[in-house]
């Protein structure tokens, strides 16, 4: 997030959410956004295919069809520089690009955005005025956005409608992504990602590269590596011989679930690091029994860059044991076997970590966005958000003040471009895949709390009532949903909630999960998979077609 969670909550004059089922993923900045509408007067606009729960509190919910995010926002663009409502003075000192933006947001008028999304042209033009009239304006986006074969191209574009209206470094401004997992934000700021090295260094970047083999001790590739698409697909081709996986599930969350189990069955070697024996856990060779996050200590960083103490509450049980103790366990036994030799005069060129405290040391000599974290601020209480550049330096509520990081904010205009996968007359009707507030991703833990699984124990998928009855389907009725990749048998939830044409499902629950139908198409830059859309077909299903 360019924000925090705070100044979004408490001086945002207007929010605008898109691709995010806020209440029920993030259900504590749900209630902030609610009493900032209640309280403050925050016009709240929701854009989303479902009537999801944010939706009821918004002050205007745009109903687009799923895969229509850039012609949404292309749209609201037209209609603010139709009317002149554009930050002219932010445009000029702070940006580039905006003659070529202009070009293409000209075509997406608001009958042209309106025929591609469904949104009616009064709503288009009663969004444009509202983000106008009520800024600064934040706007909020997670997976709903990203989980496209365009998802790169959604991003840049909810960067360009915030520039355009001036809102970015600015207290109640922003565009922020609300992360899906604790510290999904910390696992990308430490190098979790295939093509950088902590803090965002590409390992393309020659400085970058020996910066960190004289801090490590050891050569690096300049090759950029394999997401977890890519890597299954290296499994299926016998490119990819092993999987280390830590704390995944990818026989729940990846799209296409039949061909992950036939890559899953390919793979020589697995190894899975995991709190409870998963679904993966049935390919595995060997299962290291890994520490949860109240047997440990640590820091996770979240969605708002704070980073946050993680404390040791109770012992791990049995032979489980930390992360950081597993791995750097391995490592010296690989060393031990002449697997590989660190340089020895390098700062941190072995494995002799005393504490978390100690790779902090780390972190903070090789990652300059965390050159100024340690264990004393952090346990002082100090709220440090990255980044922090020095041990002096307070943090940074804000990104982009007065300057972005690149020096000029870049506008990246991008057109609309359907998904890779429409419904035609096989598959009709259109899947969308999200959660629901009980469970949480693969709900590996929720499943287990009996609360939880008590309140929704059992997959449901969301029919319209105009769909449910033109297959002869009631509510509770078992249905079959299939793709051309699958199929899953489920109980039909027929609700308003989803339109006509339209269904719903989750991964929850690994014998209906989405993914079995889902499609493994990615973006071309991200290489995220799209969930969020994909055809299907849905008929009734006899008792026990599920067996």
């Amino acid at each position: 997030m360019t924000n925090s969670i705070r100044d979004i909550t408490e001086q945002s004059r207007s929010i605008f959410i898109i691709g995010s089922n806020t209440t029920e993923q993030h259900p504590v900045l749900g209630i902030k956004i609610r009493r900032a509408r209640r309280q403050r007067g925050a016009k709240l606009i929701v854009a989303d295919p479902r009537q999801i729960d944010i939706a009821t509190y918004a002050d205007l919910h745009l109903r687009h069809k799923p895969g229509t995010d850039i012609a949404l926002m292309n749209g609201i663009m037209h209609i603010i520089l139709r009317e002149g409502w554009q930050d002219e003075k932010f445009i000029a000192e702070r940006t580039e690009g905006f003659e070529a933006l202009q070009v293409v947001v000209a075509k997406y008028t608001p009958e042209v955005a309106s025929e591609i999304t469904g949104v009616p042209v009064e709503q288009l033009e009663a969004a444009a005025r509202m983000l106008a009239e009520n800024r600064p304006g934040a706007l909020l986006y997670a997976m709903g956005i990203t989980q496209h074969t365009v998802g790169v191209a959604n991003v840049v574009t909810c960067a360009n409608l915030q520039m355009l209206l001036g809102n970015m470094g600015v207290p109640g401004g922003g565009v922020n992504p609300l992360r899906g997992q604790n510290n999904v934000q910390g696992a990308c700021d430490m190098g979790g990602l295939p093509n950088t090295y902590p803090g965002y260094q590409y390992v393309t970047d020659a400085t970058a590269q020996r910066k960190f083999e004289q801090a490590w001790g050891v050569p690096l590739s300049d090759k950029v590596g394999l997401t977890i698409t890519e890597m299954l697909k290296g499994l299926s081709l016998g490119e990819v011989r092993c999987l280390y996986v830590i704390g995944e599930n990818p026989m729940t969350s990846d799209p296409d679930l039949n061909h992950v189990r036939e890559a899953m069955a390919k793979a020589e070697f697995i190894v899975l690091q995991e709190i409870f024996y998963s679904e993966t856990a049935q390919y595995a060779d060997v299962i290291f029994p890994a520490a949860s996050f109240v047997e440990k200590e640590g820091t996770f960083t979240n969605t708002e860059r704070r980073i946050q103490r993680v404390r040791k509450a109770v012992a791990p049980p049995g032979q489980a044991r930390t992360d950081s103790w597993i791995v750097t366990e391995l490592a010296r036994r690989m060393l031990a076997l002449g697997a590989s030799t660190p340089a020895g005069d390098a700062p941190w060129g072995g494995w002799e970590y005393a504490s978390p405290s100690a790779i902090m040391s780390e972190i903070n000599g090789v990652t300059p966005s965390y050159a100024g974290v340690n264990y004393e601020r952090l346990d002082a209480g100090e709220p440090l958000q990255w980044p922090v550049p020095n041990v002096n330096h307070p943090g940074t509520p804000v990104l982009h003040v007065g300057k972005f990081s690149r020096g000029l904010g870049r506008f990246v205009a991008a057109e609309h471009v359907p998904p890779a996968e429409l419904p035609d007359e096989e598959y009709p009707l259109m899947l969308t895949t999200g959660r629901v507030i009980y469970h949480w991703h693969g709900a590996e833990m929720t499943r287990r709390a009996r609360g939880l699984y008590a309140a929704y124990p059992e997959a449901l998928i969301e029919i319209s009532p105009k769909d449910a009855q033109n297959s002869g389907i009631s509510d509770g009725d078992l249905v079959r949903l299939s793709s051309r990749r699958g199929e899953i048998f489920a109980k039909a939830e027929v609700t308003q909630r989803v339109g006509a044409g339209l269904v719903f499902a989750t991964f929850h629950f690994p014998e209906s999960a989405a993914n079995f139908l889902t499609n493994p198409a990615v973006d071309p830059q991200a290489k995220i998979p799209e969930f969020k859309v994909c055809a299907v077909k849905l008929e009734k299903a006899q008792r026990g077609a599920a067996d």
